[in-house]
């Protein structure tokens, strides 16, 4: 059976209609689950088997059968350690169906059907009673029900519901325990995740500065956690303004309580400074004495112990509502209020005079309502692009450009979703200016947003907003004048791969007919790199693991592989590689050129070479990324910002995510061990805006 899946076309702006089969969504929900991640962290694997082997062992000493629950089974992998254990009985419950069919397959492949009953069922609709899916109630509760900011997959509801209807009351839970710790630090570069700051610029009548609009500087943003790989973060980007501290602790072999509540701690800063962020991770106890623990503590934490690499768990950045100044020394209370699947802070200075008994007046200021954004701002752009658009070297790139293109006569339209550059056209002199904001959805309206930005910088009457998209721009919106310069970062926010902001190029041509002949287009033209890459650790994610721990879960692999040739292998996927480090293994390479100076060709673009690979390592796969040519000796690469020729280090663009196309040796486990170069061929359909790549080692 075919089903028709209806999807806004990010590159060429259209509706399009695409026969998918039936398995669509099964396929890309298995290709993108990163179960090969959870697999391969040894760390996880090892504390979890442990911890299970003594929960066992102490049921037993009691002289009581081993009754298991696993909730969340996924491969069926804990329940079979808890097997191998000497567990009586394994209920094990996976709600996704082709996960709970795999869990099957798995267990039976180990030899542990006898031992293991795999539930497909959500674990709040599982029945106990000798006619139920359990014939009675659990004496050790397994689990694996964690994300990055531990709450955020649904433990906690989850939790509550086992220990009323699923398990035995005192029964022993794997993980024991989880707590959660807070760092309270200063940091300009993740502040800048957040709010805007004032744009300086040096106009023909002097310095004009851009200061963002009131209810944007006061604004606590959005309640999602910022999860990130804290480990990639240098010292030099933030400074430590408090010890870590314990913000809360959640035992699993007791009651748990999900509804919304607050902890609150005192803390002294061992620094004077701007608190801003604060910096949060967990650890989990396998077992009561907390002798096996598994850590997301970050590198200066724990700096003599290994660091073991994983995606499926990093660490949180939570930013403060607003930034406090707080003295070495001084008493402050630091707040982490949580609902039922998120957490979020706030610091509060204690009052004079003001010892531990004066906490109870400050339960009053406690905010146990999750942030909500007032702005429109921050649902408007997610956190990199604040990063991007508080950028200093990148608005200098633009501002110098427009310089040399705009003129005090000039007809100024900017196409890009949330751009400062109109507001730069204007204050550079151009003397009518436009801009169209095309991704508008119906849960933000983003002109309501820069009315009270050109509000703030008395521009009301300087900028007009066309509420159209380029196709259906008409003379009446320009005034009956022609445009002279249009211009584009381009950014657009229904963007996820780095060619898809080529609607640019498919909006200058739909507003054709309005441009004066003589237009001038910034960005000019833009260009596609690649590179072939060696990474330190982010192969993984694609990698099989064949045996885990002396289980044989190769089902998982090919369940995995199967779903990645279904359509997701012939494909790049997004990464943010400042996060991901890797080695370059070829020099980069210009691949295609599309001139915006001219329409969208009619053919399709397409090219086809060989990179020669210049270091030895495994050639994991190709980072491909845009780079805009603004002027004519001026452009800003969306990708590479630096490599260091000696080992081939890269440093990438922290604000934007490129795109990774995995070489399928990575799923067949075959890299091999020096090729001397990699050939490709690329193709870019006009007609779609899609990019068809392949390559061959």
């Amino acid at each position: 059976m075919k089903i028709f899946c209806g999807r806004a076309n990010p590159t060429t702006g259209s509706m399009e209609w695409l026969e998918e089969g039936e398995d669509y969504d099964y396929h890309q929900e298995i290709a993108r689950s990163r179960y090969a991640d959870m697999l391969h962290d040894k760390d996880r694997n090892v504390k979890y088997y442990q911890g299970i082997r003594a929960a066992v062992s102490r049921v037993k000493e009691r002289g009581e059968k081993a009754i298991v629950l696993d909730i969340g089974t996924g491969t069926g992998l804990l329940s079979m350690m808890a097997a191998s254990a000497g567990a009586d009985f394994c209920y094990a419950i996976e709600v996704f169906k082709p996960m709970a069919n795999a869990a099957v397959k798995i267990v039976e492949k180990n030899g542990f059907s006898d031992k293991i009953k795999v539930i497909n069922k959500h674990s709040t609709e599982v029945t106990v009673g000798p006619d139920g899916d359990m014939q009675c109630r659990a004496n050790i509760l397994v689990t694996e029900l964690f994300d990055t900011e531990l709450i955020g997959e649904g433990a906690l509801p989850t939790y509550e519901h086992a220990h009323k209807y699923l398990v035995q009351e005192g029964c022993e839970a794997v993980p024991h325990r989880a707590t959660v710790y807070a760092q309270l630090v200063e940091s300009r570069r993740m502040w800048s995740w957040k709010k805007l700051f004032p744009v300086h610029v040096e106009a023909e009548d002097g310095e004009k500065i851009l200061i963002p609009p009131s209810e944007m500087e006061n604004c606590p943003g959005v309640p999602s956690v910022c999860d990130i790989q804290l480990n990639q973060m240098p010292s030099s980007d933030f400074s430590t303004l408090s010890d870590v501290v314990t913000m809360f602790s959640v035992d699993f072999s007791k009651p748990v309580q999900s509804a919304s509540t607050y902890y609150r701690v005192q803390l002294e800063p061992v620094k004077s400074g701007k608190a801003q962020i604060v910096l949060s991770w967990w650890d989990i106890d396998m077992d009561p004495s907390g002798m096996i623990n598994c850590t997301m503590a970050p590198y200066w934490v724990k700096p003599t112990s290994a660091l073991q690499w994983r995606d499926h768990w990093m660490q949180c950045v939570y930013f403060l509502p607003r930034e406090e100044p707080v003295l070495q020394g001084e008493k402050l209370y630091l707040t982490a209020c949580r609902d039922e699947y998120s957490v979020w802070y706030n610091l509060q200075k204690a009052r004079e005079g003001e010892n531990n008994a004066g906490e109870e007046e400050h339960k009053a200021d406690v905010c146990v309502e999750s942030p909500v954004c007032r702005c429109r701002a921050h649902l408007l752009w997610n956190r990199p692009r604040f990063g991007e658009l508080n950028d200093q070297n990148r608005t200098r790139r633009y501002i110098e450009s427009l310089r040399k293109v705009l003129k005090t006569d000039s007809v100024c339209l900017c196409i890009s979703d949330g751009s400062l550059l109109p507001v730069l056209a204007h204050y550079l002199g151009a003397k009518q200016v436009q801009c169209m904001q095309p991704s508008r959805t119906d849960l933000y309206h983003p002109h309501e947003l820069w009315q009270a930005f050109f509000k703030a910088n008395h521009l009301e009457d300087k900028i007009k907003i066309i509420e159209a998209r380029p196709e259906l721009l008409k003379p009446s919106h320009l005034e009956d004048k022609k445009i002279s310069v249009l211009v584009g970062e381009p950014f657009f926010t229904t963007s996820l791969l780095p060619w898809h902001n080529l609607y640019f190029w498919y909006a200058r041509t739909a507003v054709s007919t309005h441009l004066a002949s003589n237009v001038t287009v910034l960005p000019q033209s833009a260009s596609l790199h690649m590179m072939i890459v060696e990474f330190q650790d982010l192969w993984r994610i694609w990698s099989p693991c064949g045996i885990c721990e002396g289980f044989d879960v190769q089902t998982m692999d090919d369940m995995i592989k199967n779903s990645l040739n279904f359509r997701e292998s012939k494909e790049a996927e997004p990464h943010p590689l400042w996060e991901y480090p890797c080695r370059s293994l070829s020099e980069p390479e210009e691949v295609l050129t599309f001139d915006f100076t001219k329409p969208v060709p009619q053919h399709c673009l397409s090219t086809e070479g060989s990179v020669k690979l210049l270091r030895k390592g495994k050639s994991h796969g190709a980072v491909l990324w845009m780079e805009y040519h603004l002027a004519a000796d001026i452009s800003v690469s969306t990708g590479l910002m630096q490599l260091s020729n000696e080992k081939g280090n890269c440093e990438w663009n922290p604000h934007c995510k490129q795109a990774v196309y995995f070489f399928s040796s990575i799923i067949e486990s075959e890299i091999l061990s020096d090729p001397t170069a990699v050939t490709y061929a690329i193709n870019f359909d006009t007609k779609t805006g899609e990019i068809a790549m392949d390559f061959k080692l």
